[in-house]
């Protein structure tokens, strides 16, 4: 079923069937009225993709992420919430183990993406740049600093300094975090925790992890058959957090009797009354509110500098005092909710 066969059905030239569906104004409302009946009646359905492809300057921003991270699909269905009230379409591209982030970008880009929103993105600084020479892009939840690019991402040192303080709080002194492996803030939250540690006169103990329940079922299998058990883990995410979490219990260990457990994302997993995971939450929707503030900043920028005369006071080169606004490193402060995994009840 095409527009055509709507306008044909209803009457009207396939433009009077365009306009009057996308709602815009050019035709009478008796005329719009029979039209979207028609258009209901035989089933059609408006192609947002082909219109986003027709368009010159489509109000489109593209999104890679993971599907297989938790953390990635809450902050897509932030960045949905965050979309909506701006009348702002998300085209979203995958990545996974055989989709890089370079194909998931290249495929954003030929669908003539305004601008793009990368979740974690693993890629070089140089590689980052060059996309961002094409259009807006935001580095979100990534420890990038790439001149042009905007960075959102969570003051890593302050949520593991929250997950150290809160044990030690708890009377734990054998802490252990669990690394993340290859995962993209690996050496930021590693460097925080260590810092978190001595600020309490402690030694910090980092093994080696990664970022999925596997992962976590490793490591637990490790820690089972160790000399020397901590008292207390503090996981890269929560799904190493929840794979250790269960195969400690079903191995008759008590958490957090034995062993207490700390995750870093709070997702909605960890938030389940049958894990009760104490996580560090990065707060999704203020990632995502601000990565689309930032977005728009750097549009209206980009559109400024190519109408301004130089010199002028509406050259963007001039205003020094907000030269910076659209790129650089925005950081959005954690909070640490306590659940059942740290001795704490919610």
């Amino acid at each position: 079923m095409t527009i055509v066969d709507v306008a044909r059905a209803a009457g009207v030239s396939t433009s009077t069937a365009s306009v009057a569906l996308r709602g815009e104004r050019g035709v009478s409302e008796a005329t719009r009225e029979r039209v979207a009946e028609t258009a209901a009646r035989l089933g059609y359905r408006v192609d947002h993709r082909a219109r986003l492809l027709r368009e010159h300057n489509p109000r489109a921003v593209g999104v890679t992420f993971s599907p297989a991270q938790s953390f990635h699909a809450d902050v897509v269905e932030a960045l949905y919430e965050a979309a909506a009230p701006a009348g702002v379409d998300l085209v979203l591209s995958a990545v996974t183990t055989s989709r890089g982030v370079a194909d998931a970008v290249e495929s954003l880009l030929r669908d003539r993406c305004s601008a793009l929103v990368l979740v974690s993105p693993d890629v070089e600084g140089e590689v980052l740049a060059g996309w961002a020479a094409s259009v807006p892009v935001v580095a979100l939840a990534s420890p990038l600093a790439v001149a042009g690019v905007a960075t959102v991402a969570t003051d890593e040192r302050a949520g593991m300094a929250l997950a150290v303080d809160h044990l030690v709080e708890r009377g734990h002194r054998e802490i252990v975090h669990l690394d993340g492996g290859d995962g993209v803030m690996t050496a930021q939250r590693a460097a925080g925790f260590r810092t978190a540690m001595r600020a309490h006169g402690l030694d910090p103990r980092v093994e080696r992890g990664g970022t999925t329940e596997e992962a976590g079922i490793a490591a637990a299998e490790r820690l089972l058959t160790a000399s020397a058990r901590p008292t207390a883990v503090v996981a890269y995410n929560d799904m190493a957090a929840i794979g250790l979490l269960l195969t400690l219990r079903a191995s008759g260990i008590d958490v957090p009797g034995d062993l207490a457990v700390v995750g870093y994302d709070d997702t909605r997993t960890a938030a389940l009354s049958t894990i009760g995971l104490t996580s560090v939450s990065q707060d999704p929707r203020a990632l995502a509110e601000v990565a689309l503030r930032r977005l728009a900043t750097r549009a209206d920028r980009d559109a400024l500098r190519s109408s301004a005369v130089p010199g002028t006071s509406a050259d963007p080169d001039r205003a020094s005092d907000d030269a910076t606004a659209e790129v650089g490193v925005v950081t959005i402060q954690p909070h640490l909710v306590a659940r059942q995994t740290s001795g704490s009840s919610r």
